[in-house]
């Protein structure tokens, strides 16, 4: 009988080299941008590169002087550094010039008529910046469950609540009693204007 297999599992990446990975993001002029910003929604949004490559241009919204990103609903606020890089990359897209993608709104267009990438080829170019996609994925969502209830992340960043939850649970976070609803004082218990 051969012995089962065990899923292999990445290292934890810790809160500082998760921040020291997204500084080289910011600031690694050299690296392509493109790379740079799939690994960016990696470390600041946990964003499996599956979900990344289906983003559109329509998902960035400029709001006056603040920029979103719509990953779940409400959008999530996109820090300045980070800001300006993703506009810059909206607005000059790769694979943009070719006579298949010329209104692709696909923020990663591939280069078949309106498909965006593949998600096998933009993980591999997170990894050639020296991302481990999987582990900082990890650290991003323990961060943001950290900071905010379960299930208000999984309403932001698009996950479901059960996968939060989970998260949340073996992470310890202090969030493990929160109550979703309102609760504002204006509407106390059953009192609510329908």
């Amino acid at each position: 009988m051969l012995p089962s297999a065990k899923p292999r599992q990445a290292a934890p990446l810790t809160r500082s080299r998760r921040i020291e990975l997204l500084r080289q993001v910011l600031t690694d002029a050299d690296a392509p941008l493109r790379s740079r910003i799939a690994a960016g929604l990696v470390l600041l949004y946990a964003q499996p590169v599956s979900r990344i490559v289906r983003l559109t241009v329509d998902d960035i919204i400029q709001d006056d002087d603040q920029v979103l990103i719509s990953l779940g609903d409400p959008p999530s606020p996109v820090p300045p550094p980070f800001a300006a890089l993703l506009l810059d990359y909206a607005a000059h897209r790769a694979n943009m010039h070719t006579a298949t993608n010329p209104a692709a709104t696909w923020l990663f267009p591939g280069r078949r008529a309106n498909q965006p990438l593949r998600p096998e080829y933009l993980a591999r170019l997170v990894h050639q910046l020296g991302i481990p996609a999987a582990a900082s994925r990890g650290a991003a969502i323990r961060q943001h469950l950290q900071n905010m209830p379960a299930p208000i992340v999984a309403d932001a960043l698009g996950y479901h609540p059960v996968t939060t939850t989970r998260l949340a649970t073996q992470a310890g976070t202090t969030w493990s009693q929160y109550a979703p609803g309102d609760h504002s004082p204006l509407h106390p218990r059953g009192t609510r204007e329908r």
